[in-house]
């Protein structure tokens, strides 16, 4: 049931305690986040994912300029068009545990969504 549940071998003294906090700090932008989120399925053009975010081609560009920069997407160009992917599955996954977590704050739970959709099946 857990099976992705590792026991974690860092401690408060960590040397990446401070670089995790950037993280968190970089992802501390709704518009961050849900480019993320769109982009777990795959990869989108700056447009398509200015649409889905609902922000103009620039400022989505200097989001995924940060985003990159920080590696948690890479590019690709393909013509005068360039498209943006997640480097791995870390981003996707913080940013599904933090919605996860909100849901549980406001006493909504994943679980039981997914428990549902499930019995919908």
């Amino acid at each position: 049931m857990y099976a992705d549940k590792k026991q974690c071998q860092l401690t408060p003294d960590s040397e990446f305690v401070d670089l995790a906090v950037e993280v968190f700090s970089l992802l501390a932008d709704a518009t961050r986040v849900k480019i993320i989120l769109a982009l777990r399925d795959g990869e989108l053009s700056v447009n398509h994912l200015a649409d889905i975010v609902d922000k103009s081609p620039t400022s989505v560009s200097q989001h995924l300029a940060r985003l990159r920069m920080s590696r948690m997407v890479t590019s690709r160009h393909e013509g005068t068009k360039v498209f943006y992917r997640l480097t791995d599955e870390h981003a996707r996954r913080l940013v599904v545990d933090a919605i996860e977590q909100a849901e549980h704050t406001i006493g909504r739970s994943h679980h039981s969504v997914a428990a549902e959709q499930a019995s919908r099946s």
